[in-house]
C-alpha cells in the first residue's frame, strides 16, 4: 500500500507527547475506535523494544496485528514495525515524527506503510483500505490532540498483559509499587525486613 501520512499540532510540549506515544499501554486511550482487543506482549510498555497485539476493525476484514517500537529516538522519533493478517506475512511501519512548532507546540506527523502479504489482502487494499486507514489515523491524531488540550476528567484507558498478576513482576525483572527488588544470587527472593 501507498504510505498513508496524516499530521496534527498539539498544545504540548514534545516531550511530553513522546512519552506518550512511546507508552503502547495507553495506545487504547486513542485509537480504539478502530481497534480492540489490545494486549502488551510484556510487562515492559515503552521505548525500544515494547510490543503489543491488538485486532484491526478494518470494514470485511478482521486482522490481528502485532506491533513492535524498534526505534525510539526521543523527543523526535517514534518507529513501529507491525506483522499480521494470515500466518502474520503482510508487514509494515507506523512512524511518528515529532517537530517544535513553537515553545509549546508539536507537529506529529504519521506515516502507515503496510505491505499486503496475501491475494485477499491485496484485493482488500484495493478496494477501499487506504481511505479507511487514513480517516482512522486522522481521527486517532485527533482524539490524541484531546487528550493534551482537553485534559479529560477520567483517568485514561491503559492496557495490560494479558494474564498479568502483580506479584509476578520481580520474574521480569520489575519492582511492585513501593517495594524495592530484593533479591537473592540463588533466584530465590529475599526478604526485605
Amino acid at each position: 500500500m501507498v504510505p498513508v501520512h496524516v499530521h496534527t499540532t498539539i498544545a504540548a510540549p514534545r516531550e511530553e507527547v513522546f512519552d506518550f506515544l512511546a507508552d503502547l499501554a495507553y495506545r487504547p486511550a486513542w485509537c480504539d475506535h478502530f481497534i480492540s482487543d489490545f494486549r502488551l506482549a510484556h510487562p515492559k510498555s515503552d521505548g525500544a523494544g515494547a510490543a503489543a497485539r491488538y485486532r484491526l476493525g478494518a470494514p470485511r476484514y478482521k486482522p490481528w496485528v502485532e506491533t513492535q517500537i524498534v526505534e525510539a529516538d526521543r523527543p523526535r522519533r517514534l518507529m513501529e514495525r507491525t506483522r499480521g493478517g494470515r500466518s502474520n506475512r503482510s508487514r509494515g511501519e507506523v512512524i511518528f515524527d515529532l517537530s517544535r512548532q513553537g515553545r509549546h507546540l508539536t507537529r506529529v506527523e504519521l506515516t502507515i506503510w503496510s505491505e499486503a502479504g496475501t491475494a485477499r489482502e491485496r484485493l482488500l487494499e484495493r478496494l477501499g483500505a487506504r481511505p479507511w486507514v487514513r480517516r482512522q489515523a486522522k481521527n486517532s491524531l485527533e482524539r490524541l490532540r484531546a487528550v493534551f488540550e482537553e485534559r479529560p476528567d477520567d483517568p485514561l484507558a491503559r492496557a495490560t498483559v494479558a494474564g498479568w498478576e502483580p506479584q509476578k513482576a520481580p520474574r521480569f525483572g520489575l519492582e511492585l509499587a513501593g517495594q524495592p527488588p530484593v533479591h537473592t544470587g540463588s533466584g530465590e527472593r529475599a526478604s526485605s525486613g
